[in-house]
């Protein structure tokens, strides 16, 4: 793998290092504390003796080498718990206003002791890289400023209004006798689902609904714990300042934990997501051991309010004689897009290059590099949303616009990225699961390979 792109006299070299070598015990215990592999101490911590700990701004200079540093991950991959203990009470980033939706991004960061520059350039070099994410933001800003409210939150409250308004006629279609309308209600009640607990729940996790703190909480509450059965606390923490605080490093925001490495491709890509409906509430309930009582006993109603409204309607509404024949039906209809669900989770991240916690690059080229955006399509567009699916490195740049100005704003960061010779990583969805499918041990088994920035004069 080999990758470069060039902004005036210099140019960035795209390098994976090379695996440690197995008989070095040193090397090996250093690759386990980048990973946060158990032999290394403390599972899962995220800063490990050697390991500097990473403030949650994205302030930390690039830090290109001039030659590959023999390092790598544990070849064992981790499973890692939905959060990292030592990063509690951190400040989340990101936020609903726009002159922070850079996800804590600061321009002009000063540079460490340790810093060294691409072939010893002085200080000028990193301003330059900062100019860029600022012009970017400025642009941005101006579409935002120019936006009306319709623009910014109207188009996908709408949509997620439809969707409870298509809830009535979903029901009543599981009444019938007949194979087209009873289809037809899963169906609808199948993407309605998605699109409360995907689309709702993601807008709502980067207070992107609306731009008042207190509904944020509201809505937060409600699509991520009584529509998505999940906790508001850990699905913030894991999201918003886990993922898109730590994109693509080693052993934080890698999206290792949608890693199964017991279970082979086809098991994996086709049969597993069946089970996402009944294993989501499961590490809910687990996770809900890390958050204070007063939030666990609210999560605890909501999930239960949100299953057995559910359960009533089926039978009370569609008509369901048996309570085995409601919960097959919940189970059917939350597992509609499982599939596309998972595949887009792991199709624009993983395969991507991937940086240790020391070494990662600034936030302009992490983003460009290590996010990559799938085609529109009008059913996932719907109910998963722009910013996650074609507009993802949109996303991640400036995470708390809605979909619909992500969308807005994609020609201009594609055409930026591109003019500055960056990375703006596309593909389609059947040429990454042909991927996945040809090299899932090398992608979703073994750990991988760490790549880093190599300066060229």
């Amino acid at each position: 793998m080999k990758a470069d792109y060039r902004r005036g006299s210099s140019a960035f070299a795209l390098l994976p290092v090379q695996p440690c070598s197995s008989s070095s015990q040193s090397q090996l215990r250093r690759c386990a504390a980048l990973r946060g592999h158990p032999g290394a101490g403390s599972a899962g911590r995220a800063a490990e003796p050697g390991l500097p700990e990473m403030p949650l701004e994205d302030g930390d200079p690039v830090r290109p080498r001039r030659r590959q540093v023999n390092a790598e991950v544990s070849a064992i991959p981790r499973l890692r718990a939905m959060g990292d203990p030592s990063l509690r009470g951190t400040t989340a980033p990101g936020g609903s206003r726009i002159d922070v939706m850079a996800e804590g991004w600061e321009p002009g960061p000063a540079l460490g002791d340790g810093d060294v520059t691409p072939g010893g350039a002085p200080q000028r070099a990193w301003q330059s890289e900062e100019a860029l994410m600022t012009e970017l933001l400025e642009l941005v800003q101006k579409v935002v400023k120019s936006s009306s409210w319709w623009e910014r939150h109207g188009v996908d409250i709408s949509i997620l209004a439809c969707s409870f308004l298509l809830l009535p006629a979903g029901f009543l279609c599981l009444r019938s006798a007949q194979a087209i309308p009873f289809l037809a209600g899963v169906l609808t009640l199948g993407v309605v689902h998605h699109t409360l607990t995907v689309k709702g729940s993601h807008l709502a996790s980067h207070n992107a609904l609306t731009e008042s703190k207190t509904w944020s909480k509201v809505w937060a509450i409600f699509f991520i714990e009584l529509c998505s059965a999940f906790t508001v606390e850990q699905a913030t923490y894991n999201h918003v300042k886990i993922h898109h605080g730590y994109t693509n490093i080693i052993g934080l925001g890698d999206s290792s934990t949608w890693k199964l490495p017991f279970l082979n491709r086809y098991v994996y890509m086709f049969i597993a997501p069946l089970a996402v409906p009944i294993l989501t509430p499961l590490v809910a309930l687990d996770l809900l051991r890390k958050v204070e009582w007063k939030a666990a006993l609210r999560t605890l109603c909501c999930m239960f309010l949100g299953f057995y409204c559910h359960y009533w309607l089926l039978l009370h509404v569609s008509g369901f004689q048996s309570p085995w024949s409601a919960l097959l039906c919940m189970l059917v209809t939350r597992s509609l897009l499982a599939h596309p669900y998972i595949h887009v989770n792991i199709f624009q991240h993983i395969g991507l290059p991937m940086f240790a916690a020391d070494r990662k690059p600034k936030r302009i080229h992490l983003m460009s590099l290590g996010v990559l955006n799938l085609p529109r399509n009008s059913l996932l567009d719907w109910s998963f949303g722009h910013s996650l699916i074609s507009c993802h490195v949109e996303h991640h740049l400036f995470p708390s616009l809605s979909d619909n100005m992500c969308l807005k704003i994609k020609p201009i960061v594609s055409q930026y990225l591109k003019q500055k010779k960056l990375p703006y990583n596309e593909d389609t969805y059947s040429s990454r699961l042909w991927l996945f499918l040809q090299r899932y041990e090398e992608l979703m088994v073994h750990a991988p390979p760490i790549t880093e920035l190599v300066g060229i004069q």
